[in-house]
Order: C-alpha cells, then structure tokens, then sequence
C-alpha cells in the first residue's frame, strides 16, 4: 500500500479553505497513486480552535465541509483527516475529537480521541468526550491502529506527572492494529524532535509494528508546529521524514523498509525557524498588516527582532524607529541606523525629548515635592510606546514588541511603553539565548548584520545616566538558570538551591519578583512559543496571591512541635 502523510498547515476557523485544500492534497495523492492519505488531528479546523467550538454553526460547518470532501473524492484513494464529530449521546460533552475515514462511496467510519489533554497549552476536555473505546479499522487488507496525537503519549516514562488510566495503543494492538496512524496537532519545543524520536521507537519496540505520525506545521497565534511527521519500521528505524516547518507530503510504500539517517537539530536554528515560522504565520493568516514595525533602540533585543522579522516577510515589509531621549548614548541611534542598513529596512529618527518634557511639565503640579524616580524614568518608555502605536495605527503596521523571556519573568518592562504591541517575538526566549541568536543570525548571513557593537555593549534601558540592567538584576547566565528551573522544570527554592549551590534568600527574592509581576505579562501581546513552558496561555497564574516560601519549612517545624507536645 502506498500511503501519503500530509504535513497539513490548516488555518484556524478558515474551514471552507482548509477543506479546498484538503480536497486538492488528496487529488494529487491520488494522481501519484497513493491509497491512503493520512491528515493531522483536527486539520478541519485548525489547533487551537478554543471557544470556535462552542458556536453550533462552526460546527455545523466542518459537517457539512467534512460530507463534501467525502462525495468528492476520487474513487481510488481513501483519507483519514482530523474533524469533530457531535456527541449521539445525551451524556458528557457535546463533542468529539476524531478521525474521519473517507473513501469513496462508502459510509464514514470514525475513531475519536481517548485521552484528553488538559495542562499547559492544551485544555481538550473542556470541549470533548474522551473515546469509549478504540478498534482498528481494516483497509485494503491491514487493521490500522488509527488514534489522535495525545493517545500516543501515555507511556510512564514521558508522563510523569500525568499518567492516564488506559493505554489506547495496547488497545489497538490488543484487536489486531498491523501499523499504528497517529494524526497530531503537536506543536514545536526546542528539544522536541528528539523526544519524538524517543517516544515512537519506544512504542515499536513494544508493540512491533510500524508506526506512522502526520503532524501539523504552521502557527496559530502563540502555538508553533514544526511537523517533524514521520513513519518508523517495525523494529523502530526511521524510514522517512519530513522537513520541519513546511507544508510538504510524505509517500512510503509499505512494503519499502529501508531505514534512512534521522536529520540533526541544532537547538539555536530551531528556535530561529521556530520563531520566522511563528512571524510569517502571524502575519499571513492575519492578513490585515502591510508591514512589520520594530522600535530599534540599538540593542540586542529588538536586533534580533528587525533580523527574524526580515527573513519572515522579507526587507520592504519591515520599518524601524528609533526614539533618542537624553540619557540615550549615541550609540543607541548610530547601531540602530546600522542594523537597518545591513536589514535593507527604512528606519526613522524620531526624537522624544519635547514629548517628555511636555508630560513632566503636565504632571509637575501633582508631582511637585516628589523625587524623581521610577515614574520618570517610565515615561520615557511610555513616550516611546505612544509614538509607535501611533505609526502603527496610522499605517495598518504590526508593531513587533522586542522584550526577552528574562526580563518579562522579572517585570523589567514598562507597561504601556517597551511592551506594547501586538506580538511578542522574543517573550519565551531567555536573554541568554537572544546572544545565540544573534550570533547564530550574523553566522547565517557570513557577514556582521547585527553589528558587533551591539552584541557587545552591556544591556541597558537608558532611562536614567548610565543605567546597566545588571543594575537591577543578576548577571543574565546566573539568572536565566534559576528562571529556567523555576518556570519550565517547575522548581522550588530548596531544588534549584540544591542544583545550583545559590544561597536560598537569593533565590527566593528572584521567585518572588517572578511572581509579584504576573500583572504585567497578563497585559503583554501574545508570546510566541518555542520552549515548553511559555508566559500566556500555558502558564495560568493567579494575579493576587500571597506565597510565602519558607511557609512549608516553617509548617512542618510546627507540626513536629505540636505532635511531640
């Protein structure tokens, strides 16, 4: 049997397009003599749909889509896509999650979803009815052991903190399944490739049959989906794969078990497709942006930012300004005028000292008899935040905000100033990682396009004389770990303490600002999503709450001492 896998790269709520080119990619497989083609979970109506499913005419819609590529089919080829399907039952949720299996001139046959995955970005449960059961369905003379992304996952050794109570890939094996069809929805994660990798020969090595996996690729809003789909021998030998972060279909031949080498992956180059993806997705499925603005303040962050923006929409669809005050250094304007030569983007001066007198001279009678301070110096940021809404506004532009993941963990943002904007490019990037890119950008290119100098100056707001942000902070290698161990391993004061030898007031302190500034990542623009715990949709945190974290050491001495009383 020759079988088609379909990187698919739906767009969200757009069922009536995606189902044109569902329709198309199963002609064309067809054409080239495939039997089967095999589509990502919920290719209907793209990941994540969110409350999309809650409208009864969306789903009354990929119905009706679902039934017309169905009668439309050529006669030689069968498909298997990602759609929803209503509940016949007058219990549980109003939907499932399912497989459609289409050939032509027969019924459909359906294979919902059995587990449900409600943690991080994921909350399935909300919207559906986890699967009764699970049964192959025969074609062309194979059981197929067709089941959706999550139900693949429930191996102890990759969930450990969330083990379901069935096993849907035994249950398939235990009826018969020759070759198990995963359709994901399974969005991108530095690292995440290997674990796939990991995870699928795992599920051969138990099971002894082939393994196939048709992934989405794309972005929709934060989430990025880098595909990686792929099919395995039996014995777990890759024996193809698709490039990441492209729309492209996968054929193998069943009888074809001639293993091939897995492709490596430098950790930094896919952050920096993940994030070009991310852009270019952004802008594209939007469709109602002209161009790609970037406040350039001749750092590093927003850099980087002007670079992955180019390569996503190319030079003439991005501009940049740059907003001298009085405590900006030269520098600050003449790298940033640099950049934009090496970028072949226009960038503006736009000087700012006039707005900020104006405002302090505006606030003078409330302010008089204060110290100046923080208020002062965010102004400056504010200034500089209404300047480039107003481009934005007056020109259908995207404004790009260029924070990293460091500073959005420990507040070092002003509100209404350096993080407005509609797409934080760098938020799940730590400021560490922001030097790798830029060095990994300027390695691409053969040639300096972020200038050396502004790689090399030491980090500043430049909102006060000779402000350093190693004024506020720790060193961003010290910081970044501790900030990595609490925010994506889930840390506490006592295990980072231990892992990295910090005293535990130090640490504390550090956990406590991350906390305290919740507030303000709940108002910053959506944050791309390249690690597997990002600021936003996956990391819901109360906004009031007090956490005292020594309380659990100080509970247990007052226990001890009540119990021996």
């Amino acid at each position: 049997m020759k079988i088609a896998v379909v990187q698919f790269n739906p767009i969200v709520g757009d069922i009536a397009g995606n189902a044109r080119r569902i329709l198309k990619i199963a002609q064309e497989a067809s054409a080239k003599g495939a039997d089967l083609a095999v589509f990502p979970e919920l290719c209907m109506v793209g990941y994540s749909h969110h409350d999309l499913l809650d409208n009864d005419y969306v789903v009354t819609s990929i119905e009706v889509a679902t039934t017309w590529i169905h009668e439309h089919l050529p006669h030689d080829i069968a498909i298997i896509l990602g759609t929803v399907r209503r509940n016949p039952s007058p219990h549980g949720k109003r939907l499932f999650n399912s497989a459609a299996f289409l050939e032509s001139g027969k019924p459909a046959r359906f294979v919902d979803k059995m587990l449900l995955p409600t943690y991080d970005l994921y909350d399935e449960y909300r919207y559906f009815e986890p699967a009764k059961s699970q049964t192959p369905i025969k074609f062309k003379g194979l059981k197929l052991g067709i089941h959706i992304c999550e139900d693949m996952w429930n191996l102890e050794k990759y969930a450990s903190y969330l083990v379901y109570e069935r096993n849907p890939l035994s249950e398939l094996i235990e009826k018969g399944a020759q070759v198990l069809i995963n359709l994901s929805a399974s969005p991108f994660s530095h690292g995440r490739h290997d674990l796939r990798t990991e995870l699928i020969q795992d599920i051969c090595a138990q099971h002894r049959v082939p393994f196939l996996m048709a992934n989405q690729v794309g972005a929709n809003t934060e989430m990025v989906f880098d595909g990686d789909s792929r099919v395995h021998a039996a014995n777990g030998d890759l024996l193809c794969q698709a490039p990441s972060f492209e729309e492209t279909v996968l054929y193998w031949n069943t009888f074809d078990q001639r293993p091939i080498a897995a492709p490596t992956h430098d950790r930094i180059q896919d952050i920096f497709d993940a994030l070009v993806c991310g852009i270019r997705e952004y802008d594209r499925k939007s469709g109602i942006f002209n161009k790609h603005l970037i406040g350039l303040s001749g750092g590093i962050d927003s850099a980087v930012t002007a670079a992955l923006a180019v390569e996503a929409v190319g030079a003439h669809r991005v501009m940049g300004i740059t907003m001298p005050s009085e405590y900006s250094s030269e520098g600050s304007v003449s790298d940033s005028h640099s950049l934009a030569h090496n970028l072949g983007i226009p960038c503006h001066t736009l000087p700012i000292r006039g707005a900020i007198t104006s405002f302090k001279d505006m606030l003078a009678p409330l302010f008089d008899g204060t110290k100046e301070g923080l208020a002062e110096e965010n102004i400056q940021a504010r200034t500089r935040g209404l300047a480039l809404m107003a481009v934005s506004n007056k020109f259908g532009h995207l404004l790009l905000s260029t924070g990293n993941k460091s500073e959005m963990a420990m507040g070092y943002a002003t509100l209404y100033g350096d993080m407005a904007g509609g797409l934080a490019v760098l938020a799940d990037v730590f400021k560490t990682d922001v030097y790798l890119l830029a060095e990994f950008i300027n390695q691409r290119a053969g040639r300096a396009l972020i200038p050396v100098s502004s790689i090399e100056k030491p980090p500043s707001a430049e909102l006060r004389p000779d402000q350093r942000d190693q004024d506020s902070l720790p060193p961003y290698p010290v910081l970044d770990e501790i900030l990595r161990l609490y925010i994506e391993e889930r840390g506490d004061v006592f295990s980072i303490c231990d892992q990295l030898g910090h005293e535990e007031d130090f640490v504390r302190d550090i956990l406590s600002v991350v906390d305290r500034n919740e507030f303000k990542r709940k108002q910053a623009g959506p944050g791309l999503r390249v690690s597997k715990k990002a600021f936003g949709t996956g990391r819901r945190m109360p906004l009031v709450m007090k956490m005292d974290r020594f309380a659990l050491e100080q509970l247990k001495q007052e226990l001890n001492v009540e119990a021996n009383a």
